[in-house]
């Protein structure tokens, strides 16, 4: 029997009814076994959404800007990235949606009941800023999108500005997903667009497929390349976004397999979009004297359309444009969701904004806010990008550290706890992100760091995490899930059902003296390596 909601973790009793997706509706309650494929389909289509919308958002103006970057650059040399990437990005995002469906609690709130008052703040007030100066480069993607259309900026910016606030007021979950799923739906236009420049096929697959490096290029320039792109496809707001969004949509454990299943297709959507970019762009520039010379995207629609002609420009200005809209409303409303979960304030879509002043005015301001910078004369917009990029890849180690210990945490997660495999392949990817995020700090210290330097940090280091983490395994206490019914039948059930008890009700979360050193060396790393990162962005800003 399902747990009645005062027996359940809710912080706001919104999240509780009906699914009312974009394409359909599952009545609260509803365990009936699909039995044939149509039933299963239409389930789909009403659960179809979370996993689209954070992964389509995440080619935003900033991924954009980086895979047009490697395409013109480097040409088709690093498309073998995103197929590494491919496996993280799932691993990741299925923890997090499977921490939504049964905890019933926001990502940065689980973070500061279970971690403490330090890291509870400090996940929100890192995830606020960075977010914030995320917005900000989604409406510089918007400004030179319509620079490019020929659209007044000021024109342009309000529009948009007010586009994406007006769809997330009205009140009704279902509208702001459709508005959303609209948006999903229109970076397909980037098909078309592949299709027209019509780049070699076969050179496409090798190099998504086979791992190599551009000749002729500065090694430490392609390993920070590599590295942005890491930092733009797997992005920290990601993880709170989704986990927010599928307890927005009541998502339950009964429906978790079709949440991956959206998650599946986002995955697809994402890095067909990314292959398409970077296809493009190096379709566009190969044998061109700009080679190598990478500007901004707006540049890349410029030379897109005298290459290819005008209509290919404008199908890429518009995706962009799509993007960085799309962009705009899963960062603010991710941010929006952190604040008000940590606040315990009353934060859903399916409440009008006279019923959630405080939520709505986060996102409100933060659209606003980064609306205005951008047309403000002077601003530094290229600094305050770069300076997005270098905190993303200081700040995502220790999201994804606190989402592997929440995996593993059985008060939280009990049957749904993360296997040993889950554990080894996340294990090893923290270890690896921690080192991308070491070197991307050193080389905004030290511009002219080597490629050598690069190298010896990059392997030993993620060798030595893999170490930990293998060791850590195999020989360390490991968290073990709950004893489960034999039956395979009963197993289900108690999986379907089961779901995090109330914060108070909670065991208190006991860390081995090793979790707590690490822990207390990723505060000291972050500390240094986040005021090291304002000193740079401040003394770039005076000169």
């Amino acid at each position: 029997m399902l747990k009645k909601a005062k027996e359940v973790a809710v912080l706001d009793d919104a999240h509780i009814g009906d699914i009312r997706g974009a394409f359909g509706t599952i009545k609260e309650g509803d365990v009936a076994r699909r039995k044939n494929w149509w039933h299963r389909f239409r389930t789909l289509l009403a659960i179809l959404g979370p996993g689209l919308i954070v992964m389509v958002g995440d080619n935003d103006a900033g991924a954009f800007s980086t895979y047009a970057q490697a395409g013109q650059n480097y040409g088709t040399t690093l498309l073998w990235t995103l197929a590494l990437l491919i496996p993280v990005l799932y691993v990741n995002q299925e923890m997090v949606l499977r921490l939504g469906a049964v905890t019933g609690v926001g990502h940065a709130r689980l973070i500061l009941e279970r971690f403490g008052k330090f890291w509870g703040a400090f996940s929100a007030i890192d995830l606020f800023v960075l977010n914030a100066l995320t917005i900000v480069t989604e409406f510089i993607g918007i400004t030179l999108a319509l620079d490019f259309l020929g659209i007044p900026k000021l024109l342009g910016v309000a529009a948009a500005a007010a586009l994406v606030m007006l769809a997330v007021s009205t009140g009704d979950f279902r509208k702001f997903e459709r508005f959303s799923l609209v948006l999903v739906f229109g970076s397909l236009l980037l098909v078309p667009l592949l299709l027209m420049v019509h780049p070699p096929a076969a050179q496409i697959g090798r190099d998504f497929l086979i791992p190599g490096l551009p000749e002729g290029g500065k090694f430490s320039d392609v390993m920070l390349l590599i590295i942005g792109i890491v930092g733009t496809t797997v992005a920290p707001w990601q993880l709170f976004f989704q986990q927010s969004y599928v307890i927005d949509k009541r998502v339950t454990p009964r429906f978790i397999s079709y949440e991956r299943a959206d998650l599946w297709l986002g995955i697809a959507l994402v890095i067909i979009g990314a292959i398409a970019i970077i296809a493009v762009s190096a379709a566009t520039f190969a044998g061109s004297p700009d080679f190598g010379n990478f500007q901004d995207a707006g540049a890349v629609a410029s030379a897109i359309a005298n290459t290819h002609g005008r209509l290919a420009g404008v199908l890429f200005a518009v995706t962009l444009l799509d993007a960085s809209l799309i962009g705009a409303a899963a960062v603010s409303l991710s941010t929006a969701y952190a604040v008000a979960d940590v606040l315990s304030l009353k934060h859903s879509l399916h409440r009008k904004p006279t019923d959630a002043k405080a939520f709505y005015a986060v996102y409100g301001l933060l659209i606003a806010g980064a609306a205005a910078l951008v047309l403000i004369p002077g601003v530094p917009l290229g600094l305050l990008t770069n300076a997005v990029q270098t905190l993303a890849g200081v700040l995502l180690p220790s999201a994804s550290v606190f989402l592997l210990l929440l995996c593993n945490d059985k008060a939280v997660l009990g049957p749904w706890v993360n296997s040993r495999i889950t554990n080894l392949f996340t294990g090893v990817i923290v270890s690896v992100l921690v080192m991308l995020s070491i070197i991307l700090t050193a080389a905004v210290m030290w511009p002219d760091i080597s490629g050598q330097v690069i190298t010896w940090i990059l392997a030993g280091g993620s060798a030595a995490g893999a170490v930990v983490t293998v060791a850590a395994q195999f020989f360390g206490q490991r968290t073990r899930r709950d004893r489960v019914p034999a039956d395979p039948a009963a197993s289900k059930a108690l999986r379907n059902h089961w779901r995090m008890p109330p914060l108070h009700q909670l065991k208190p979360l006991s860390l081995s003296a090793t979790h707590r050193l690490w822990m207390g060396v990723l505060r000291a790393y972050l500390l240094v390596a986040v005021g090291m990162v304002i000193y740079k962005v401040f003394e770039l800003a005076t000169g």
